[in-house]
């Protein structure tokens, strides 16, 4: 390259360098012209190196540019000139402004290229940036564990296999066919016994037992029994094929499980044993109070159902926001209640006796309830009222939207990254394919060298690329960059 006769002699004079302060960038098209003295400003940057490389030759030169124009002097990049000219803010203003519509791992990369220090990055920015990495942290995750499902390690023991084996058919419906069938059987194991439990309370579906005492139909037992049996064999077989036994006890859903069958062994233990130790009221009072607990079951329909998971996330991000419509209530409640009391002391059949019972009033008021067991009864407590019941709609209403933006957002991100996950695992396999392709055809390319050019061996190429051939992926696809992608 030094020594190309259409690149004049480089022009390493001192004194030439000297007078030489403006350079000429080409990046993607775009020109731009810079002056030394904003570029000195930050001399461990790729734009202030290329002011002082003319004087090391071409291969300085080149070690920093994809191409240069002597008799222009101009210095050519094969980069994104969006992501550059918000780089080259730093020179003018001493910050990076990240513009909408750039991948924020892409415009980190293309700063890494310009030598640029991300801590000239702004917080907002940076912001955007540490949501990205934690988006590919997700992905990465998800295609690990697709991958580990699909992945046979022939060193694991038998034992280790089905314990994966057995975790993959009881936690990941969307692998097979029967654990799809098992995951619809468990989400109509927990109606059936919600159902059972509700009935169970209806007068004519109970039944007298030797005591006197209504009790719940032997049928509904039975069944209650059977589900319970179901919840107790999923929850031991999940404990047992679990990777992480301490994570999978402690996890709340997990718990959720525990808390909806313990109360029936519980109850079944003082049943049995309890009149022995105390005596039998004590024991009934016991098992009403444990059975009540059977309402937990019903949180088991997260499990099968995501919007209820994605409802739960979002009332979890929400929390400011619940905060704040809480502390908006209760400073409403205290002041129309210390007033409703005090604008109803005059009427001599006044409902408000004091501030405290005048909280109720102030809550069934401002969330719209209106039960009318307390209401005003002179014209400026009524006007108390009017103004309190305004407040709590606004007060409810504020609040609303982040709330459903919250879940909407977690919503759309799930889905993004579950399409991601996929797109990532086709390009695995389509490089897979590729590298089998290539493969086939070096094969194909010695047997023709040898003189064994065929049909056969030509039906075989065929056979063998069509064996490995994508067909979710269309052609378009298949020549993306990676900046298109994140774009």
């Amino acid at each position: 390259m030094a020594g190309d006769s259409r690149f004049p002699d480089v022009d390493t004079d001192v004194s030439e360098r000297n007078e030489e302060t403006e350079i000429v960038v080409n990046v993607g098209g775009v020109r731009q012209v810079f002056y030394g003295d904003n570029l000195n400003q930050y001399p461990e940057t790729r734009l202030a190196e290329l002011i002082n490389c003319l004087s090391g030759g071409y291969d300085s030169i080149f070690s920093l540019c994809d191409d240069y124009d002597p008799g222009k002097r101009e210095f050519y990049f094969d980069r994104d000139p969006d992501a550059f000219k918000c780089i080259i803010d730093v020179y003018y203003f001493g910050e990076i402004h990240m513009k909408k519509g750039i991948c924020p791992i892409c415009f980190k990369n293309e700063m890494e290229f310009w030598k640029v220090d991300l801590k000239f990055l702004d917080d907002c920015c940076k912001t955007h940036l540490s949501e990205k990495k934690e988006e590919l942290e997700e992905i990465a995750r998800r295609v690990q564990l697709i991958l580990d499902d699909l992945g046979v390690d022939a060193s694991e023991s038998r034992w280790k296999r089905c314990q994966k084996y057995i975790w993959k058919f009881l936690e990941k419906p969307e692998s097979s066919y029967p654990a799809r069938v098992i995951a619809v059987l468990s989400f109509l194991f927990i109606l059936i016994s919600s159902v059972v439990m509700c009935v169970g309370t209806i007068p004519d579906m109970q039944v007298t037992d030797a005591e006197g005492n209504r009790v719940e139909h032997p049928t509904l037992d039975s069944i209650e029994t059977a589900c319970i049996g179901w919840f107790t064999m999923e929850y031991v077989l999940r404990l047992i094929a679990s990777p992480n036994k301490l994570h999978f006890a402690l996890s709340f859903m997990n718990i959720v499980d525990v808390l909806a069958i313990l109360p029936f062994y519980v109850s079944l233990t003082l049943t049995h044993l309890g009149a022995k130790l105390m005596e039998l009221s004590n024991v009934q009072q016991a098992v009403q109070a444990l059975r009540i607990m059977r309402i937990a079951r019903i949180f088991k329909l997260a499990r099968h159902s995501s919007g209820l998971q994605t409802l739960t996330y979002a009332l979890k991000r929400s929390f400011k926001e619940l905060g704040l419509l809480l502390m908006y209530l209760a400073v409403g409640i205290f002041v129309f209640s210390a007033l409703g009391y005090t604008m109803e002391q005059s009427h001599p059949e006044t409902l408000f006796k004091s501030i405290p019972q005048s909280f109720w009033w102030a809550i069934i008021t401002m969330t719209t309830v209106g039960y009318g067991d307390i209401y005003p009864k002179t014209t400026l407590g009524k006007l108390n009222a009017a103004i309190s019941f305004l407040c709590g709609v606004i007060a409810i209403a504020l609040p609303i939207h982040p709330i459903i933006n919250n879940f909407v957002r977690y919503y759309n991100k799930q889905r993004v990254l579950e399409t991601a996950a996929k797109h990532e695992l086709e390009l695995m396999e389509l490089n897979s394919a590729e590298g089998k392709a290539a493969s086939s055809k070096s094969e194909f390319e010695g047997l023709v060298r040898e003189g064994k050019e065929g049909p056969f061996y030509s039906s075989q190429l065929k056979v063998s690329h069509s064996d490995t051939f994508i067909h979710l992926l269309s052609e378009d696809k298949h020549y993306r960059t990676r900046l298109q992608s994140c774009k």
